[in-house]
Formats: C-alpha cells, sequence, structure tokens
C-alpha cells in the first residue's frame, strides 16, 4: 500500500479517485506541530534550538498517518508546493523518524501545481527530496515571528497598557496605514483654477479643451492660482479669434497584462469584485481544491500561492486556441507572450493562477459554482486568456488651438482625445483603476490645421488640490509588494491581524488607524524604530528568500537579528511609563495636539489656568488629560478637539424631563463616546447613565428613546417555573435576556424594548437546550500557563466569551472566535488584564497583613493536602473525563503559519 499524505480533506477525496486502490490519501489538515506558546520555544542560547509541540486535534491526525504508515510500501508527501506544504512535509517525515516507523518504507516527495488528473499522476512519475533550503526558510521565519512576538509583545503591554501585540510585518504595514492618515491630516490644500473651452469646428461639430499656456508658456497644473487670473484668460478667450495651430496623431499600443499572481488577483479581486484579501484567498482555495463536473471532482484553477508571472507551453497554446476559436485569428499574435515578474524577492517556482483548462469557460460551470466561487473564476479566466491575446490599437489625437489674445497676450488651448483602431484584449478584459488612475481621454471630430473654430462656452472652474487617498486593500497590498514587505501569501493574514486587533479599521472599504493603533505605531517608532523601518524589513524579506534559495545559512540570519534586537530590548527595561508618554506627546502631538490658534500652545489646558495636557493611560487605553489631576479632571479622546470635549461637559443637551422622577435627562458626551443620564450631580451622588447603543445616531436621539434606554435593564416578568424574574437588558454584545445566570441574545436592540414574557422563556428553555449558561462552561482548554502555571480556559460569560486563569478574567475581543484563541494570545489578554488591575488594593494588604497571612497559611497547610486526595478520588470515579492539556497549533490550509503576520 502506498501513503499519500495532502493537506485537505476536499484533496484527499478527490486525489484517491485519480490514483485507485493501490494508494490510500490521508490529509494532516495544515501543520501537525507548531512552537507552543510558551517561553523557551525558541533558544537564541542554544543555537536557536526549536521546540515542538501538537495538539489534541493533530495527535489524532498523527495517529491515523502513523497507524497507515506502519504497513505501507511507500510514503508519498504530497502537501502544497510553497514553504509551508515543504514544512508540513517536513514535520510529518520528522515526527515518523522518531517514531522509527520508516525503516522499511521508501519516502518521496511530489508537488502539484493543479488538482487534475493529468497533473497528479505526473507528480506521481516524477518525485523528488524534500528542499532542505525552503525547510530552513520556513524556519527561519518562524523562529523569527516567534521571538519578534515573546519579545516585543510584552514590551508593549507593560510600557503601553491596553496595547496587543507586535509583529515583524504587521507592525510594518500599521506604520505605513498610519503614516498615511497623519499625511491626510497635515495636508494643506491649495488653490488652483482650470480654464475649460467648449468649441466647434466650421462643420458645427464639438469639442473642448482647456488653456495650456500663456505667450509660448506652458502652464502648470497649478499655475493658474487665482479667479482674477482664471477670469482675465476666460475673457481674453472669449473675444478673440480661435484656429488650430497643429493637429498630432499617434498610434500608441496597450500591451495585455500578465497572468495573476497572489498579490495582483487580491488586488483586482478588490476593485472588480469588492472582495477582501482573505475572502479572495478563501474562494480560490475552493477552486483550487474542486468541484464536482459531471461525477468527477476537478481542479478549476491551480495554485493561488504564487509570485510566478509565467504559465507553462501547453496552457500558452491552449489559450491560443480559444482566443482564434472564440475571437478570430486576428486577435491572436504572431507569437506567444512570455512574462517575468517585476516583483522584489520574487520566486517563479511556479505557475502564475490560470485556470486548469482554459477550454473551460465561466458559463460552462457556473451551475456548480455560488457566486462569489463564479465571480472569481471569471476573472481569473477572462486574464488568463487575455494576457495571450493581442495588444489593443489606440489612436491619439492632440490639437493646439491659438487664441490671437487681447492687450498682446496670447494663449494656447490643447485639445487631446484617442479612438481605439483595435481592441485586442479589451476585448475581453480591462484591469481596475486605483485611487487617481482614470483615463478621461474622448473622441475629437476631424480636425485640420489652418481650420477656424468658434467658442461656444469658456468656463473657469476652481479646485483644490486634495489628500493622498487612504489606503484600500488593494493598494496596501500593492504598496507592500512594492517594497519587498512580507511574501503575498501572508498578505490577507496581515491585513486580518491589524482589524482583529483593533489596530486598524475598514471605513468604506478604506483602512483608517484606531488610536490604539497609532499609538503601537508611535511607541515602536520611538523604541524600536529599526524594526519598523520599510528598508530594513525589505532587507530581512530578501534575506529570507536567500535562503530557501540555499545562498545564506538560516543561523547566520536569525543570530545577527537577535544580537541586535536584543540590545534594542534591554535598553527598554528600565524605561518608565512616564517617558513612553512624554516620547509620544512629542510624537503624536499633531494629531492629539493640532495648533488651532497661532500663538496659543495646543498643550494648554483649557479647564485650568496652569494646567498641561497630555497622554494618559487608564483601564481603557490611552486618553488626554490634564498634568493639574486631581485638581482638574479635564479629560477627552483622542480624536476630540478641546473645543468638542468642553462642550461635552458645558454644553450637555437637555432632552427633557423624565416623567417619573421629574429629574431632567441630559444627552452627554464621554470619553467613551455618547450616553445619557439622568439627572446631575446636584440631584444625586451617582446619576443614572446609559451608553447609546451602536448604530443610534446622537442627534437623531429623542426623550422617548433616552427614557427607554434608562429604564434598562427592565423587568420581562417571573419565570413560570421557579417565578424568579427574568430581566432584559443591554450588553457588550448586544441586547439579552436573563434568567437565574442564564443569558440567551435578542435578535436586535428594539427587541430589549418589546420582548414579552412568552418569546423570552422560549429563548432561555433553547438556550439551556445548548449549554448556554454563561459563566458556568469552558468553551476551550488551552493547557498550563507557560510562566504562571495553572490552567487557561477559554470561558462563556454574561458579556460573552472571556479567557480565565486562576482569579483573573480577560474579556475576548469582539469579532474574534473563541475556538480561534491560542495560548499566546491567551497570555497575552491575561497579562494586559492583570496589569489593569487597581494596585491600590494590593499594596496595602500586603504591608499590613502579611504576617498573620503568613501564620494563618501555615495553619491551613495540613487542611490543603486533603484537597488533591479528594480529586484523585473524584478521577477514579470518572475515568472516562480525563483532565487534558492541550498547547494550540494553528494549523489553516489557507493561510501561513506566522503568528505575526
Amino acid at each position: 500500500m502506498n501513503i499519500v499524505i495532502v493537506e485537505s480533506a476536499a484533496k484527499a477525496k478527490t486525489i484517491n479517485k485519480y490514483l485507485g486502490s493501490d494508494y490510500k490519501v490521508l490529509a494532516s489538515y495544515g501543520h501537525v506541530r507548531d512552537l507552543p506558546s510558551k517561553n523557551g520555544s525558541v533558544e537564541p542560547d542554544n543555537d536557536f534550538d526549536m521546540h515542538w509541540d501538537t495538539d489534541a486535534k493533530a495527535k489524532k491526525v498523527l495517529k491515523d498517518i502513523t497507524d497507515a504508515v506502519k504497513g505501507a510500501d511507500k510514503l508519498i508527501l504530497a502537501t502544497d508546493p510553497d514553504r509551508e506544504g515543504e514544512a508540513i512535509s517536513w514535520h510529518i517525515l520528522e515526527i515518523l523518524n522518531k517514531k522509527k516507523l520508516l525503516k522499511n518504507v521508501e519516502v518521496e516527495r511530489v508537488a502539484f501545481n493543479a488538482v487534475t488528473k493529468k497533473a497528479i499522476l505526473e507528480a506521481i512519475s516524477q518525485p523528488r527530496e524534500l528542499d532542505q533550503p525552503l525547510i530552513a526558510a520556513y524556519l527561519a521565519r518562524r523562529a523569527l515571528d516567534y521571538l519578534v512576538g515573546f519579545s516585543l509583545s510584552p514590551v508593549l503591554w507593560r510600557k503601553l497598557p491596553g496595547s496587543r501585540s507586535a509583529g515583524r510585518v504587521q507592525s510594518v504595514a500599521l506604520r505605513l496605514v498610519c503614516e498615511r492618515e497623519l499625511a491626510i491630516e497635515q495636508f494643506n490644500p491649495i488653490e488652483y483654477w482650470s480654464v475649460l473651452t467648449d468649441l466647434k469646428t466650421k462643420d458645427n461639430k464639438p469639442f473642448q479643451a482647456r488653456v495650456y499656456s500663456e505667450n509660448g508658456k506652458r502652464f502648470g497644473p497649478h499655475d493658474i492660482t487665482n479667479e482674477t487670473q482664471a477670469h482675465a484668460i476666460r475673457d481674453a478667450i472669449k473675444t478673440s479669434d480661435l484656429s488650430i495651430a497643429k493637429v498630432t496623431a499617434k498610434s500608441v499600443q496597450r500591451r495585455p497584462w500578465a497572468p495573476f499572481t497572489t498579490s495582483t488577483l487580491q488586488m483586482d479581486a478588490s476593485r472588480q469584485l469588492g472582495f477582501s484579501a482573505r475572502q479572495t484567498m478563501q474562494v480560490a482555495q475552493k477552486l483550487y481544491e474542486g468541484v464536482t463536473l459531471g461525477g468527477e471532482t476537478v481542479g478549476l484553477i491551480t495554485y493561488m500561492r504564487t509570485d510566478g508571472v509565467q504559465i507553462v507551453p501547453e496552457a500558452i497554446q491552449s489559450c491560443r486556441d480559444v482566443i482564434a476559436k472564440e475571437y478570430g485569428d486576428n486577435y491572436v499574435p504572431s507569437a506567444p507572450r512570455m512574462y517575468k515578474t517585476k516583483a522584489k524577492n520574487a520566486q517563479e517556482a511556479h505557475e502564475a493562477i490560470r485556470p486548469t483548462e482554459l477550454s473551460r469557460k465561466p458559463a460552462m460551470v457556473s451551475k456548480y459554482l455560488d457566486k462569489e466561487g463564479l465571480a472569481l473564476y471569471q476573472l481569473i479566466w477572462r486574464r488568463t486568456i487575455a494576457s495571450q491575446m493581442e495588444a489593443a490599437i489606440m489612436e491619439r489625437t492632440s490639437a493646439d488651438i491659438d487664441v490671437s489674445g487681447a492687450n498682446g497676450t496670447s494663449y494656447q488651448l490643447r485639445a487631446t482625445g484617442s479612438v481605439v483602431k483595435f481592441d485586442g484584449f479589451l476585448k475581453l478584459y480591462e484591469e481596475g483603476k486605483d485611487d487617481g488612475a482614470g483615463d478621461d481621454d474622448k473622441l475629437l471630430p476631424a480636425l485640420h490645421e489652418g481650420d477656424a473654430c468658434s467658442s461656444e462656452k469658456v468656463e473657469a472652474k476652481q479646485h483644490f488640490t486634495e489628500p493622498p487617498a487612504r489606503f484600500s486593500e488593494a493598494t496596501l497590498v500593492k504598496q507592500l509588494e512594492e517594497l519587498g514587505i512580507g511574501r503575498p501569501s501572508t498578505f490577507a493574514s496581515t491585513l486580518s491581524v491589524l482589524q482583529d486587533r483593533d489596530y486598524v479599521r475598514l471605513e468604506k472599504k478604506r483602512f483608517i488607524p484606531e488610536d490604539k493603533g497609532r499609538l503601537v505605531t508611535a511607541f515602536l517608532e520611538s523604541f524600536f524604530s529599526r524594526y519598523v523601518q520599510y528598508d530594513f524589513t525589505a532587507d530581512l524579506e530578501e534575506k529570507l528568500d536567500l535562503i530557501s534559495d540555499g545562498k545564506l545559512e538560516w543561523k547566520d540570519v536569525l543570530k545577527e537579528f537577535w544580537q541586535d534586537f536584543t540590545k534594542a530590548l534591554d535598553e527598554t527595561k528600565d524605561l518608565r511609563i512616564s517617558a513612553v508618554l512624554n516620547a509620544l506627546n512629542e510624537m503624536l502631538g499633531p494629531y492629539v495636539f493640532p495648533v488651532t490658534e497661532e500663538g496659543v500652545d495646543p498643550r494648554k489646558c483649557p479647564a485650568c489656568d496652569d494646567g498641561q495636557i497630555g497622554l494618559k493611560v487608564g483601564r481603557f487605553g490611552a486618553f488626554v488629560g490634564c498634568t493639574n489631576y486631581p485638581d482638574c479632571k479635564f479629560t477627552r479622546q483622542f480624536n476630540q478637539t478641546n473645543e468638542e470635549a468642553s462642550l461635552g461637559e458645558a454644553g450637555d443637551k437637555c432632552l427633557g424631563e423624565d416623567p417619573a422622577s421629574g429629574l431632567l435627562i441630559y444627552l452627554k458626551t464621554g470619553r467613551f463616546g455618547p450616553y445619557v443620564q439622568l439627572g446631575d450631580a446636584e440631584d444625586t451622588d451617582k446619576p443614572k447613565r446609559s451608553s447609546l447603543p451602536k448604530g443610534q445616531d446622537p442627534e437623531a436621539l429623542d426623550l422617548e428613546r433616552a427614557i427607554q434606554l434608562l429604564s434598562l435593564p427592565r423587568d420581562v416578568g417571573p419565570h413560570p417555573e421557579d417565578q424568579k424574574m427574568i430581566t432584559a437588558g443591554l450588553g457588550r454584545y448586544g441586547p439579552f435576556v436573563l434568567h437565574n445566570g442564564l443569558y440567551a441574545n435578542l435578535p436586535g436592540i428594539e427587541d430589549v424594548f418589546t420582548v414579552g414574557l412568552n418569546h423570552a422563556v422560549t429563548l432561555l428553555a433553547e438556550k439551556a437546550k445548548s449549554g448556554g449558561r454563561r459563566g458556568a462552561q469552558a468553551l476551550k482548554e488551552l493547557g498550563e500557563h507557560p510562566e504562571l502555571g495553572g490552567p487557561v480556559n477559554v470561558m462563556s460569560g454574561r458579556y460573552g466569551p472571556y479567557v480565565k486563569h486562576g482569579k483573573i478574567n480577560a474579556t475576548l475581543p469582539k469579532d474574534k472566535e473563541p475556538e480561534s484563541i491560542t495560548m499566546e494570545e491567551a497570555v497575552a489578554l491575561i497579562a494586559e488584564r492583570a496589569a489593569k488591575a487597581p494596585a491600590k488594593k494590593k499594596a496595602p494588604a500586603k504591608k499590613k497583613a502579611a504576617p498573620k497571612k503568613k501564620a494563618a497559611a501555615k495553619k491551613k497547610a495540613p487542611a490543603k493536602k486533603k484537597t488533591p486526595a479528594k480529586k484523585t478520588a473524584a478521577k477514579k470515579a470518572a475515568p472516562k473525563k480525563p483532565a487534558t492539556k492541550k498547547a494550540t497549533t494553528k494549523k489553516s490550509a489557507d493561510t501561513e503559519t506566522t503568528s505575526d503576520e
């Protein structure tokens, strides 16, 4: 029996059909082991020795593989044809060798670029050895990402409370977004004018021209600077004779774009389909693994992680055949088109992304694909076919029109236009455009030198220069690739990590940095500037690629990096938070403290005479506060101006009188956003408040809605089974109903005000049936804390999932699935939560009661010994539920397993 190992179950099923009964195909489900999320997984002082761990799910997969290999004649490692695929094969081989299961088993490594019968059989017939340089590159990247993550992130947690973690590529991508936002904020628009003239030829054919020069001197884009100048030109054109001085026409070829690479596919799917980078890769993965066509599962596209732009000769010929059949011989170029990549650090070991069968048109597979799959397949098919089509031929025409102006001033207008003489590849495909990449050429009528023309309308228009556009996913991916930062296969996960950690948000498909992201970037630029420099990161990527080419030793690269990196870490050990805040005040000054009035210190506190405002760190992250605290309690958010913050205190909006209490209800703006308040400090020490739910426009809030919000949580009614009250309220994760510690979600905000007793009882019963008692169920056991010991679990709770270690509970970030939490992420959240714990409760207690506590501890010592015995007895009584320790390993088959990217 021949055992074949692939990465996904879908591929295993398909390939098993191709190979027949002499082969058994098993899936590894991505990586089978990874570096555990604890200190010591990589030992720089021990020649970068790496310690791997396997989680429970991967252990089951490995058991299936080892059981199958025991009676096998041959082991065929057929994981994906890239660095991660090579690494998975290496891990499996290492594990089987340690178990001494391969003594009489022949081992082969095969790689295929498409899940088709022909590609699989060809790969099986052409085995090779494992690519050791590629494995070395994987080890170097994994070690680097671990060392950066486990060394730099704790510095962030200690010195910048509220921040999450920092990664090698992610931090540089975040810097790009933050720098673009700062450029937008500091941008000063410049006024300029254009003068456009609607003209007609002597045959009354209309066309348009813009003023081009004055007295023979050409105008620059912004040289007409004011209304007076623009109107003088306009008036001169209106009263002058116009004649065509020169007509120039030339033929221009537009050649097609190369077939898709990973990054260009992500870019164009974003522009044309509106897909995110991650969505593109997920859909492409399904197309690669295949769909069932006529009873047979077939991969529709080649491997989708590649930076090569070439395609194999037989595919080129297939393209040419399709072009001739579908569009005619005149669309087939005389010779095949050959492409070479221009991207930095490109490795052209793989083909470009193309359909596995070029004759398989999108219409032929439309009924087998969902909407997203069909759209992406159609994009890939068109791009591939178009890449081998004839060039488009354009005729571009420009005409200069003389203006005999008054007062001895002469002007010249210029009209431009183009016409497509032969559409070529444009018949099938046009690449999407980025910001400012418009093409406003128009078709011109027949123009002849010496002919007179007349002006129908002359218009002077005012314009202002615009700031650079925020990054979209497409333009950010393009920028990262141009800078040589990261690898195309990791761009999707890099962008997702930035959003998952609340460092950036996508708004109208544009990246906007959150305050937390700007703080992290400023911190890294202040204290780890070298490691967020574009050139340094690109240079490191180049070295990693040289490792994969066998031109550098991976441990030499690690040693060079680690030597300098540890020095930078040591320099921050004695760094006080006050020094960090001073550095951030300096770096973020233009954003946090903008100059609003010349001669006035932007950091002068608006609430007191002699205070200065600056960054402060609180439980919920950083904010702006006064140096005279607690005497001066002025605070504001990053994105507020002093005036807006002051208005929030002095300019509260009174919504009306509460009919029940007679107190006034106010709409206020606090450090964490708008809220409603019943009464004020004069009425009660602690006025009742309620934050506005997501989606509620403060401007649209009225008295009735405010009363509803202040009524929460409200009593729904007694539960019919135990007569205990059911309440409805709003939590972090939305509206809910609560009964005796059991929470059930409500569909929408309005339901919290309207849900009745019967509906609430039904929802709670459904929740109880699914085991949903929050705070009483462990969703995931992560294992022992790597530094402090004791179990770390992911729990369900009243306000959503959280991680628990001892007495510390840390809420999970929004949009983070509990099942995806790793030990590294959990440890980071626990450390962050521990740092926020109020120190004022701990210190006095320890100082005053230390002797008594020690004595008490000694007296209670014998009693403590009994507890383990009881637990042991309990375990013996219930052998079916052993305590398990799990160390999570990232095993996604569609994203790189690098923790920082």
